[in-house]
This record gives structure tokens, sequence and C-alpha cells, in this order.
């Protein structure tokens, strides 16, 4: 007896020392994600003290407040991932609130305390004190989840080191450096929320700006808490940390609205390893992308993305709980007012979203479903303020126009008419490459839908909304530069995951063992490799000529070649099944498989490709020599928030008409100051269009010649009236300007090309 009582005790310390391994190994995944995180970082040439101060930021100034918060909102914990995944959503929020707070009290200087004052009081208050720290969770990520998670931010930074990271240096290293275009703007307008509330815009000083602002915010406290480089938040940090938050959000809330792990890295998977149905040489987007490019151009995007997942996550507590609470609409409520100006494009989605869902439950249980109405209530006050206080109503020329991003691809030529059969086929053909370039990720729903008979759960029925209210938005409205794509890239993230969801659901009818599993795993990895490799070595140039649905050609041809290879394969299954038992029943996870998976060359496409096309693709990228990012850094070191500068610079280049293309916006980028007039294309008075000329013509004029021909009554008028104390004039572009300013203003910079006045 005595022998049998000893043995535990002589058994513990192994039973301790194993403990600890598998929670070492548990930790893994996300160890090595951050590893190769921080390892890019650093070959991109970032100083690993800053990396230090940035991770130090995302930890205590966002993650920390915001996971606290998010412990006293939610009922039941999930996972330890889920609290810091969401925590991490809800201090977004938080931040944004702290950030105007001390900015309307003047107190910027002081915002660093904020996310200490959340942690004093859940220290002090005895009912928040427990939030610190959850002794156990009733649920553990699978290490298959974990490092799936991990697999897919691994891919999807180096993605973004390939295309975005390594080719735009933090500062110009020459004065041949291109950068794409929007790049400087983002960083001017976070520059602006740094300094100014209510902001403006940084290109015409006092013109207000009606814009999706909130990202900018959020970079602006990244540097005025995180005490790291604007610049470097920019084109650093903050991207790829958004992107791998939206990853394991994602993953984490696939997983808490169908209670299944694998449907959350399924959609993972989807949404950020697996492309779009378009392979051309260098990568072309006829009807645009939903994570190519777009995830980097303007960070407005991701930003937008990480607070919508966490939204659908806030939904799926509202639905799923027996009795969600208050507390459970507050943090949908918050996720909401962060959503409304974080894109313009989330909330409208996430209405037609919850309206779609609510009509459906309405039509099927025949009584008011009372959750959906007060969550779409609380969406509708959300664009309510978005439209009225953000906005100002400004519709940057946004209309209705069925089909306008499709019909311009099958419009005939003129003089060469077409009879109605073949204007049919090519439209039917158009409509086709739209669906396999944008949606084809989403085609698990289709069984879904089937084997369930449309009698969806609710939370499946907001998922299925949102996919469909972004598609039904991109056909029906137009907005100048392409800007309905956005809404299906907010409807993109309901559909990714109820389209893992139906994936899964498939998965488990073919009632696959371990090795069966393994196999699907090889051979769609083995699919995966085989279409990447044929891409890179016969993907066909892109050739920009008429007919216009030429474009659309490479979308159809690869479709066409899979679906040839598809029906030998399927023949030969059907004889097989015969003879090997094992194949039967699992036609149809083979297949969706290799539909979902059709997509893979894409994103490796992109990178490749990167190597002769700047910035990973053949987007619009202009000149920024290091001489005049030099300048304007020199300016944001000496002089104030307030202070405004005047410039003869404006143009980027000519327009075909030879007119100023006015997206010039490098001075109040790397300045970090307003500019009397630099560029005013993106003024919500003209909406984006390059073509209209600037609005006040008296004005420009005044900025132009005081800096052609300068006299002290002129100068000391532009510092009077508009507060201008620094001129920054470059001798090698732009208007013309006098070497007498030399005797009206002090010159406190010079360089190759640049020089630069303080008024006295």
């Amino acid at each position: 007896m005595s022998q049998t009582t000893a043995r535990p005790a002589a058994d513990a310390p192994v039973a301790t020392k194993r403990t600890r391994e598998a929670r070492l190994l548990r930790w893994l995944p996300a160890a090595g994600a951050c590893v190769t995180l921080v390892a890019i970082l650093a070959v991109a040439g970032a100083p690993w003290w800053e990396i230090g101060r940035y991770a130090s930021y995302a930890l205590i100034g966002v993650m920390i407040p915001g996971t606290l918060v998010y412990r006293s909102l939610r009922r039941t914990p999930l996972t330890l991932v889920e609290d810091l995944a969401m925590g991490a959503a809800v201090g977004l929020v938080l931040e944004l609130a702290a950030w105007a707070v001390f900015s309307v009290l003047d107190l910027r200087g002081w915002v660093r305390l904020w996310p200490f004052l959340v942690m004093l009081v859940y220290a002090a208050l005895p009912a928040l004190r427990r939030h610190w720290w959850v002794r156990e969770y009733p649920q553990r990520a699978p290490l298959a989840w974990s490092w799936t998670v991990a697999g897919v931010v691994s891919f999807w930074s180096l993605y973004l080191s390939s295309v975005f990271l390594q080719r735009n240096p933090a500062i110009p290293t020459s004065e041949g450096t291109r950068q794409y275009l929007d790049l400087a703007y983002q960083l001017s307008l976070a520059g602006e929320a740094k300094n100014h509330l209510p902001l403006h815009l940084p290109q015409v000083a006092g013109e207000p700006l009606y814009y999706h602002w909130f990202a900018y915010a959020h970079m602006a406290m990244s540097s005025m808490v995180g005490g790291v480089d604007l610049t470097s938040v920019s084109l650093r940090y903050a991207i790829p940390a958004l992107c791998a938050l939206a990853i394991v959000l994602t993953a984490t809330v696939g997983w808490r609205v169908s209670k299944r792990p694998a449907v959350g890295a399924v959609a993972a998977i989807l949404f950020f390893t697996i492309g779009e149905f378009n392979f051309t040489d260098p990568v072309t987007m006829p009807f645009g992308t939903q994570a190519t490019f777009v995830i980097w151009h303007g960070m407005s995007m991701i930003y937008s993305w990480v607070l919508l997942i966490a939204l659908i996550g806030a939904i799926g507590l509202v639905l799923l709980e027996d009795k969600p609470g208050v507390r459970a609409y507050v943090l949908a409520g918050l996720l909401v007012a962060g959503s409304s100006g974080a894109k313009a494009s989330s909330l409208p989605v996430v209405l037609g979203a919850l309206g779609i869902a609510g009509l459906a439950l309405l039509i099927a249980y025949r009584r008011i479903p009372w959750r959906i109405v007060i969550l779409g209530a609380v969406a509708l006050a959300g664009q309510f303020f978005a439209t009225a206080v953000l906005y100002q109503f400004q519709t940057y020329k946004t209309g209705f126009a069925l089909f306008g991003q499709l019909e311009p691809y099958w419009l005939p030529l003129a003089n060469h008419p077409r009879g109605p059969l073949t204007q049919a086929l090519i439209s039917v053909g158009v409509f086709g490459a739209f669906l396999l370039n944008m949606e084809l990720r989403q085609a698990g729903i289709i069984p879904l839908l089937w084997r369930q008979k449309l009698r969806l759960e609710p939370i499946q029925w907001v998922l299925l909304g949102g996919g469909l209210a972004g598609v039904l938005f991109y056909l029906t409205i137009h907005q100048l530069s392409g800007g309905e794509q956005y809404f299906a890239r907010s409807g993109f993230t309901f559909g990714v995951i109820l389209s893992g969801w139906g994936f899964v659901q498939v998965l488990d009818r073919a009632k696959l063992g371990r090795r069966g599993r393994l196999l699907l795993g090889l051979g769609a990895a083995v699919f995966a490799l085989a279409t990447v490799l044929i891409q890179l070595a016969y993907a066909k140039p892109f050739v920009p000529h008429l007919p216009r649905y030429r474009p659309v050609l490479p979308i159809l041809e690869w479709a066409g070649a899979l679906l040839a290879v598809g029906v030998v394969v399927a023949a030969a299954w059907l004889l097989l099944r015969r003879r090997v038992p094992a194949l039967r029943g699992r036609g149809g996870v083979v297949l969706l498989t290799a539909v979902l998976v059709a997509g893979a060359p894409g994103l490796v496409m992109d990178m490749a490709k990167s190597e002769r096309t700047p910035n990973g693709g053949a987007y619009y990228n202009i000149d920024l020599p290091r001489s005049r990012v030099l300048a304007a850094r020199y300016v944001r070191d000496h002089s104030g928030p307030d202070d405004v500068l005047a410039t003869n610079v404006h143009c980027v280049g000519t327009l075909p008409n030879g007119k100023c293309d006015p997206r010039s916006f490098w001075l109040s980028a790397y300045a970090e100051r307003r500019v009397l007039v630099e560029g005013w294309t993106f003024a919500p008075r003209i909406g984006g269009d390059n073509r209209i000329p600037f609005w006040d013509q008296a004005l420009l004029t005044r900025n132009d010649d005081a800096i052609a021909a300068p006299t002290p009554e002129k100068l000391a008028a532009l510092r009077h009236d508009y507060g201008v104390r620094w001129i920054v004039v470059d001798d090698q572009g732009g208007t013309a300007y006098s070497v007498d300013l030399g005797k009206y203003a002090d010159l406190r910079y010079t360089n190759s090309r640049i020089k630069v006045y303080e008024l006295r």
C-alpha cells in the first residue's frame, strides 16, 4: 500500500517536466512566426532597437488595455489567443478615443500615459482586477491550428517583404528612388493626425478633410506613444503588424463562430495564401483584387479589415450566446465606432449583411429577429455618424452604375458591330472571368448552401449576407478610380469564413482518416506547386491592345485548361473508384480543394515578377529623390506643428492633355506639416479626379508669384494671411523660383536640388 501511494510522488517531477514541455511546444508556432517577422524587418533595414520599441508599443499601448476591456465585455472565454487577438482590435478603438481626448485637450505630450491609466483602473477596482489573469481556458488551440496560422503569417510576411518592404526604403537611397504614389499621401495624413484635430488636407492648408482617416490616427499614435519615427511606422511596421493581426483574427473568429478550429485555419489560408485567379506577366488586375497589392498601397484597407473581422466576431457573440447581455452589444458598438472611420466600405457591407440575414430569418421563422435588429440599429448609427460627421455627406463621385466595372470589357469597339449572340457570349465570358478572379475562394459556400438546403444558422446568414452585399455593391456602384472594389473586399471577410466552413463540412462528409487527410494535404500542395511552376514558366505577357475584353482572356484560358484537366481526372476517378473503394464519396472534397487552391500562383507570381516591376507590379510609381525627403525631414525637425509651408512643386508630371498632374504629396508627407498649396487631387471637393484644376486659382497664383518674384510685401502677406513660415523650392522641378528669396528670407538648408528658406 505504501509503495502504491509513494509512486505518484516519485512520478510527479516527470509529469511536471512533461507539462512544461507541452506548454513550451504550444508557444513554439507563435514564437516561430514572430522570429520570422522580426528577421524580415531586420533584413529590410529596420534597426533592432526600433523594432523593439514598436513591439513594446503594440503590446503595452494596444494589446494589454484592449484585452482587459475585451475580457470585461465578453461573457465566456474560449482561448488565450482569442482574448489577445480580439483584445488588440478593441485596443485600436480605445487608442482612437485616447488620441481624440488628448488632442482636444491639447495634451499630446501626455498621451503616452493613456494605456497606463487603463491598467491603473483595472488594477485598482476589485471587480475588474480578475481580468488581469484568466487561470483556465475551456479550450486550447490545437497544434495543427497554431502551426497553420503561424505558417500563413510567415508566408504573408515574406510576400510583403518581396513586394513592399524591399521595394520601398524608409528613406530613399538615391535620386533615382521610385515609390508608389499613394504611400506619401497616407504618410502625410498620419503627420496631420499627429499634430491636428480636426484633420485638414495636408496638401492644401485649411481645406477640411472628409475622409476615412482612423488608420492614420493609429499611425500617429504609434509614433507619439511608441516613440517610433512616423516614416518607419508607415513603411516598415504598421502594415506587417496589422496583417499578422488580421490573419490571427480570421482564424480565431472563424473558429469562434463555427465552433470548429479548422474553419478558421482554412479561412486564413484562403484569405492570405491563395491569390486571385489571374496570371499575367506582369501581374494585372482587370477587376481589382481581394488582397494582392491593395493590402499595402493604402493602410486603411488592412486596418479596416482588423476591425471588421473583430466586428464579425462580436456579432457572433451576440447571436451564439443564449443570453448575450448588454456587454456583448457594447462590444459590437465599440467595433462599429472604430469601423465607421476606418474605411467607407465597411459599415455599408455590415448593414447589408444584417439586412439580408434579418430578412431571411424573418421569412424562415416568421418572427422579428430582435438581436439582428438591435445590431442593425447600432451599425446604422455608426454609418450615420460617418456620413454626417466624418464625411460631411461627401460622396467622392459615387453613383449608381449597374455592371459599371464589367461593362468596359464587353462593349464593342466603334465601327465593329456584333451580333446579339456574340455580344451575349462575350458578356457571359466577362462575368464568368469576374467571378473566377474575385470570388473563386468563396466556392466553399456553394456546398454548404446545398447541403443545408438554405436552412442556415443566424451567424451563417450574416456571413452569407456580407459576402453577397460586397458583390452587389461592387456591381451596382461606381466610384472614381475603381473605389467600388473596396466593397467587395469588405464582403470578402464574411464570405471567406463561410467558404472555410463549407470546406470543413465537405471534408467531414468525406470521412477521411488521418492518412487520408495527409494525402489530401500533400495532393493540394503538389497541385499548387505545379500550377505555380507552370505559370511562372509559361504566363503570357499582357498585351494592352484591343479588343477590350483582352485583359480577361488569360483568366478564361487558364480556367479552360484546368477544366480540361479536371474532366480527365474526373473520368479516371470514376473508373478507379470501382476498383478502389477508398475513393468512393471522396471526389467532392478533392474537387473543392482543387477549386479553392487554383489561385495559388497569384501571390507567388506577384513576388517573382516584382524583380522587374518596382513595388510588386505594374502600378503608378513616381520619382522620390533622396534630396527631397532629406530637406522635408529637416523642416520637420526645425519647425513647429502649426507652421505652414509653401512650395513651387505641385505636379508629379503632365497629363495627356499637357496639364499638371497635381498628385504631389512628398513635402507634406515627410515634413509632417501642412502646405499652403502642394497637390490637390485628393481633396474631397475634387474626389480624386486629377484632371480638375485647383479651385482657388488666385491663391495658387499668389503662392507661385511670391516664390517666382518675391518682395518683402508678398512674403509678409503669406506669413500674415496664411501662417506660412517656411518656403521649400526645388530648382529641378516645379514652377519658377527666384534666387532673390535669399534677400528676404533666411536660407536654412540646401542640398543638390532643394533650398529651404525661413521667413523673417
